[in-house]
Parts: C-alpha cells; structure tokens; sequence
C-alpha cells in the first residue's frame, strides 16, 4: 500500500527540499552500514496478501471502505481500486514452524474477512487477475478516495499522459485504451519478505534475481484479463505497462520503465539500486520531512529514512529492497519477492513462499556466486519467458546451458529448497507438506493459470465468455474456501455457479465483438456475401475513422436483390442508399435489461454497441436467446437441487 501520508511534488522547491532529504537519506543509510547498525541476529519472514472483492455474482464490488469500518482491524487496509484490499501479517521468526504458521495466519485473517463481508453479501476471491472484472470497473470512480491514490493516479498521468493503449498478446490479443492507471488494480499479489543480513545482501539480492523465473513458472495464476487469454502471468506485463511513465521517442534512448526487473546483477551494496532508482526514475510523491537523520545517528537513534522510502514505495522492483525498523528498534534490510500472484489457494501460496525462502536460503551452497555463471541478461529474459508461457518454458541456465524449467525444478531447484529449508530448522513435516505441493503441480502441470485455462477450453464450448467467467470465478471461491491445492481441482462447471441472474449483466459482458463491417460506400453484394459466409443478419457500417454510420440488414439486402430480379433492372447503388442511417444504439454500460427494452421498444433485431463514438461491438436477439438458454439451464439445476435436498430430508 505505501504510506498514505503523501502529496504530489508539484513545484521545484518542493522538489528540490525533498531531493535534499532524499540524497540524505542515501548517505545515512551508508553511514549505517559501514558502522554496524543492522539487525544480524533473528532472521524473520513477512507476507502481505492482496484480495478482490465481488458480490455474489462474481463481479467486483467496489466495497472496501465500509468493510473495513465493520472489521476495524488494523491488520487490513485499503488498496489501490474499492474492490481490492490488503491484509499485511507480523513478522514470523525464520525457523521451525514459521510456514505452517503463516499458513494459519492467512487461513484466520481470510476467514474473518469473509465472515464480515458476507453480512454485507460479498465475498472474497484470492486471484492474479479476477476472470470477471470488466473494463467498466476500471473507472475513477472506483478509485479509494485517499490522497496518495488520487496523487499516484494524476502523477502518471502528467508524466504519460492521460490516454493510452495497452497492447497484450497471448492466445487472444487485447488492444483497448485506457484512461488512467487505475487499470493496475485488475492485479492481486501475494508478496513475500525476507530479513537479510547486510553482508549477504548483494548475493542474496542476485540469488532472488536467478530464481524469478523459474518460482514464478510453477505458481502462475492470472491468464485473464477482460475475458482475453493472455500471458500466463498476464500480472507482469499488465503492472508494467499500467505504471508505465515513459513516452513513445523517435530516438533509440533507453529509458527504464518503473516496473522493472532491474538492469543489470548487483556489485556494491544495497544503497546502489536506491541510487539506480534515483538517478533514473523522478520523485512522484513527498511529505514533511522533520527528522535530522545525522542527529539521530549522533544520538543513538534509528533514523526512519522516510524520504526513501516513500520513493522507494514507486519504483517496482520485482525483488524490492526494504528498509524497516524491528520491534526492538534495530533497523533491518528485507527482500521484498513481489513476483506472486495472489491464490489459488492459501496453502498453494504458503507453498509458493517455501519453495522461494528454501532456494534463498540453500542456493548458494550449490552456486556461490550466480554472477559468474549466469549472464544477467539471461536471468531477465528467463523471467518474461516464464511469465508469458508459464510451466512448461525452456529457460537459459548457467554456464548458457537450456533446460525446461518442469527438469530444472525437480532434479535441481526442489533439492536445493528442501536443503535450504532443513538448513533454517523448518519443521521436516512442513517442509515435506508445502514442497510436495511444489512437486506435484510440477509433475502435473496444473499450475492455477493452467487450471483457469482448461476451465476456460472446456465451458466456452458450452455457454458465454461471460458465464465461463462467472463459473470459473466461483470455481476459484469453491476450492479456496477449503484449501485445497490446485493440482487436485477438478475442472469449473457451471454447477459451481450459485446464483444466475442475467438482469445485472452489463452490454459490454455479452455483446459481440469479433466483428465484420462494410463501408458506405461498398457495393450492396460486398455486405450480402459476408452476410452470407458468416451467417449473420446485421451488418453494421462504418467510415475511414471507425465511426459507425449506419446499419445494414439481411431484410434491405432481399428487398435490393428482389427488386433486380423482378424489374430486371441493375442499379448501380451503394450501401449508402440501402443501410439505416443513424441506427438506435447502446452503451457498453448499460444492463441487458435496457439494451433488451430498447430492442423491444424500437423492434429492432440488433443494437449496434457504440462508446465515444466508435462501434466496439453489437448485440442481436440470438444474444438473448443464449442468455435465456443459460438462465433455463439453471432453473433446471436449482429445481433438480432442491428434489434432491427433500429426498434427503424426508429419509
């Protein structure tokens, strides 16, 4: 979440002021570490879980704030979008049972939450990317309404600009215009830390740099967004391209996006990346600075270096440096892994966190220095391969040799983990629990991208984009509320799905967008015969710039083809004298009940779905029939439900 006590840094002095506190902070911080100041002796572990809320539909539900007044724990906090909200957990000591404790932690804060939200019937779903959110969530007015997100919002936006595209390819491929960086709320993570000590930072730093790709293969969860099968981790290139602040150039310069995997692996300290940041990437928040970080120094005092923190707080790392001050008031050097999503499961994350804290802890038994036998370069475009692919990549590994990542988990990665994990005096039954679950999603392959996926291959031959959605989503809160690992779901189906009710759907869940067009001034049989190859009745017309012009139906094309026939007279018309000038339209936004009254109203058989002018889609009365049809198939189950549940009451 970051510290919400922020402002944008709008002139120079205050630009200038908070710089100065900045470069101070930097000095510090070094100044510390040469003296000794960091805590050596307990080693601890931390997670923050991000979550979406929905309502029971499935659909996001822009509740947080009235959910967090009800729970009044402090434990929970805003985020980012009103359907999101974070849970952070204290600090676990590095040994023993600290894995199965964090699982029972996360199992008893998801719990309450869901125990609170249910009184206000919504419910809560630990996902990468929630399958049902819709374009129209991603709008300011489900910005949390606190400063820092209002200043992070219109800071992107003077440094981008407030339009722009964002292009993802996968299996399908998304090109849609967005207006703010808001979008970045689609995403949830689980995020890890890790205490480190200040001598081991730099290897340990590098270490969590090798391992990115191949942790974040075997735990992909998000390959989703708007209905769009995307990258594995469709997160990553989402978040990076959300909170992107760099402008289009005719020049070839390089300029670092602020969600980064880094540049290069790290020599120095941990000051090095703060200064990276600093020299590459412009201070978007500030606050009053009181603290002389040097008197406090003089005085025996834990200086809270807020200035960098703060700019700490909006440069995203994937493995971000922390700084942080102990219970006991010694200052602390953490990890931060931000490369999980959240989900599918709880165990499945605390899975997730073991194998990651095993390989920390173990790899450089085995590889002393990754630095010297891995090229940099290579580490990064590991991590893209596995988020775009997931399990199943081939990766460069050390010394330049390729190995699929399914062989490099299970002959190298596990036993480095379960050694790691025995070297820190975890439990043997805990690690035994969390990295068989390692072992068995590898062997299966069935990550929670894969299971969404197979869900998504098998329901959409069955019913609508929009009801897979909705089933998987439930599938997803199903299996998660009894924690179970995703290696052994059975597939969605559209049983999962409680409660059916089409009349809250919105235009743009249902509408067709895979559309063919013809231009006014197109020949007649131009329209008939793509009319007639794609088997649909409505055609509709647009000019050069994609704006819609009109409406052409199959009933004008007859008429057109019946009067040749019978004058024997060839007109030489165009499109422009047979189609619908200014057809009735309908707003991406609106319900299925409106767009439904508008079709009856007016007795048309199609709507053409229009936003700032530009057609995006259309909706016909074969639309409907497919929702009926899933709203009969429903009433069926709910019916045949019920007998059952009386056969059972009355033996």
């Amino acid at each position: 979440m970051g510290d919400l006590n922020v402002r944008l840094a709008k002139t120079r002095p205050d630009l200038n002021s908070f710089m100065k506190h900045l470069l101070t902070d930097v000095q510090a911080m070094n100044k510390m570490l040469r003296d000794g100041w960091f805590e050596t002796e307990d080693i601890r572990i931390g997670a923050e879980q991000e979550m979406c809320l929905v309502d029971r539909h499935g659909k996001p539900s822009p509740t947080n704030l009235e959910l967090l007044r009800r729970l009044n724990n402090p434990s929970f906090t805003t985020e980012l979008a009103k359907f999101n909200i974070e849970s952070n957990f204290n600090p676990l000591p590095f040994h023993t049972n600290c894995l199965s404790q964090l699982e029972n932690d996360i199992l008893n804060m998801t719990n309450e939450l869901r125990r609170v939200a249910s009184e206000m019937d919504v419910k809560v779903v630990l996902t990468g990317i929630l399958p049902t959110i819709r374009k129209f969530d991603i709008n300011i007015d489900n910005l949390t309404p606190y400063e820092r997100y209002f200043s992070l919002i219109e800071a992107i936006n003077n440094l981008r600009g407030k339009n722009y595209e964002l292009r993802l390819e996968g299996q399908d491929e998304l090109n849609v215009i967005v207006d703010s960086a808001l979008i970045e709320a689609c995403n949830t993570s689980f995020q890890v830390h890790l205490q480190i000590k200040p001598d081991e930072f730099v290897n340990k730093y590098n270490i969590a740099q090798a391992v990115a790709a191949p942790v974040l293969a075997v735990a992909t969860n998000s390959p989703l967004l708007f209905g769009k099968r995307l990258w594995s981790e469709t997160r990553i290139a989402l978040f990076r391209q959300s909170i992107d602040t760099r402008m289009a150039s005719e020049h070839l310069r390089e300029r670092s996006p602020r969600v980064t995997f880094g540049t290069k692996w790290l020599k120095g300290s941990i000051t090095d990346l703060y200064k990276e940041d600093i020299m590459r990437f412009s201070i978007l928040f500030m606050t009053d600075v009181e603290e002389d970080v040097f008197k406090s120094i003089e005085n025996g005092i834990t200086p809270k270096l807020r200035a960098l923190n703060i700019h700490n707080s909006t440069v995203y790392r994937w493995n971000r440096p922390c700084y942080g001050i102990s219970a006991n008031g010694k200052p602390h050097l953490r990890i931060e892994n931000r490369v999980f999503p959240a989900g599918p499961s709880v165990v499945d994350e605390v899975a997730n966190t073991a194998f990651w804290l095993g390989l920390m802890n173990g790899f450089e038994d085995q590889y002393p220095d990754i630095t010297k036998l891995m090229d940099f370069d290579d580490a990064k475009s590991n991590f893209l391969i596995a988020a775009r692919a997931g399990l199943g990549s081939k990766f460069t590994w050390v010394k330049g040799q390729k190995v699929s990542d399914t062989d490099l988990i299970k002959h190298e990665l596990l036993p480095i983990a379960r050694e790691g994990l025995k070297k820190a005096n975890i439990n043997k039954d805990d690690i035994d629990k969390y990295l068989d679950i390692i072992e068995e999603r590898n062997v299966t392959g069935r990550t929670g991208s894969r299971w969404i996926l197979d869900s998504y291959s098998k329901l959409v031959k069955e019913t609508s984009k929009e009801e897979v959605s909705v089933a998987i989503t439930s599938g997803i809160m199903k299996n998660q509320e009894q924690n179970i690992p995703v290696h052994k779901w059975d597939l969605a189906n559209l049983e999962d799905i409680a409660d059916y009710e089409p009349d809250n759907l919105l235009v743009e869940e249902f509408m067709n967008t895979d559309l063919f067009t013809v231009n006014k001034d197109d020949l007649p049989e131009l329209a008939g015969d793509i009319m007639d190859w794609q088997r649909i009745r409505y055609l509709p017309v647009e000019d050069e710039k994609g704006s819609l012009v009109g409406l052409i139906s199959s009933r004008m094309l007859l008429r057109y083809y019946l009067k040749e026939t019978r004058t024997g007279i060839s007109e030489k018309l165009k499109v422009t004298d047979l189609m619908i000038h200014n057809p009735i339209t309908v707003s991406p936004q609106a319900t299925v009940t409106e767009a439904m009254n508008l079709m009856r109203n007016n007795m048309v058989g199609c709507l053409p779905v229009v936003s700032n002018g530009r057609l995006v889609g259309t909706i016909t009365e074969a639309n409907f029939l497919n929702i009926t049809a899933s709203l009969i198939r429903h009433l069926a189950h709910r019916r045949e439900k019920s007998k059952q549940v009386a056969a059972v009451e009355e033996e």
